[in-house]
């Protein structure tokens, strides 16, 4: 069913990642959904430099899409990052934003100074480019907003993707300049104390995405995530907070344009 009424944007997903095995291979078929669900615009977000040239090949006909340039934290194998390179990549036409970078100790063990030390790398690049962040964190928001903290991550900004933490942790974020984004894990059962936070955060500073491949939101979790489904984000927030769906979708949508500038001139 075409959506006509609404106007969507997935701020945050991995398309070179996508379960592909319906449409034949074939990305367009999975834009094609996206666009019939009201999927204006699409983040191709970065995990690594060896993947990234062919990510960026990938997406090159399609102008809905824009991409990012980082290593994710959880990468400890392949090149790693320098600030030189990142700023040298950033200035593909294509790409709007630095990451996704931050700190994960849930999926890494053991001596993590050298995730530390790239976070600093990622920051430090975004502010040389003035593009936004794209901060990944997981059991690690301390350190995560501490560093952020010391190394004036502010002066880039950017978002605290596929948030999943409390209102605290949130706000601290904001303060700093941030906006918060929400997955498919709003729409969990479960997921209580984030719902919370959904409902507080100033809908001017609030982005929505679907993180897909991964974590697809009700009525499809466990299943292959894509992003057509971001509109269940959409309308599972909008229903906690008593809204329309089309305000989220229209808000959110500017706000994406607001943070993400070049994707809007591109």
């Amino acid at each position: 069913m075409t959506t006509n009424t609404i106007s969507l944007v997935d701020s945050h997903c991995h398309l070179d990642r996508l379960d592909l095995s319906r449409d034949e291979g074939q990305l367009a078929s999975a834009l094609l959904r996206a666009q019939d669900q009201g999927v204006q615009h699409m983040l191709c977000v970065s995990i690594d430099l060896e993947a990234w040239p062919a990510m960026c090949k990938a997406v090159e006909p399609f102008d809905q899409v824009s991409v990012s340039v980082g290593v994710h934290p959880n990468e400890d194998e392949g090149e790693e990052p320098s600030v030189a390179t990142l700023t040298e990549l950033a200035q593909h036409p294509r790409v709007v934003a630095i990451g996704e970078t931050g700190l994960d100790y849930f999926r890494s063990e053991g001596d993590l100074d050298w995730q530390r030390d790239r976070f600093r790398v990622h920051i430090e690049a975004a502010k040389q480019t003035g593009l936004p962040l794209i901060i990944h964190t997981r059991e690690a928001r301390e350190d995560t907003l501490a560093i952020m903290q010391s190394e004036n991550a502010q002066q880039a900004g950017g978002v605290m993707h596929c948030f999943a933490e409390d209102w605290d942790t949130a706000k601290r974020a904001m303060d700093m300049g941030f906006y918060i984004s929400f997955s498919g894990i709003v729409t969990f059962k479960n997921a209580q104390t984030l719902k919370d936070v959904a409902q507080r955060v100033p809908v001017d500073r609030m982005l929505i995405e679907t993180d897909s491949p991964y974590l697809a939101p009700a009525p499809y979790r466990g299943k292959p995530n894509e992003p057509s489904y971001v509109r269940h984000v959409a309308e599972h927030i909008a229903e906690l907070r008593g809204m329309k769906v089309e305000d989220i979708a229209a808000v959110t949508t500017e706000n994406f344009y607001r943070l993400f500038k070049k994707a809007a001139i591109s």
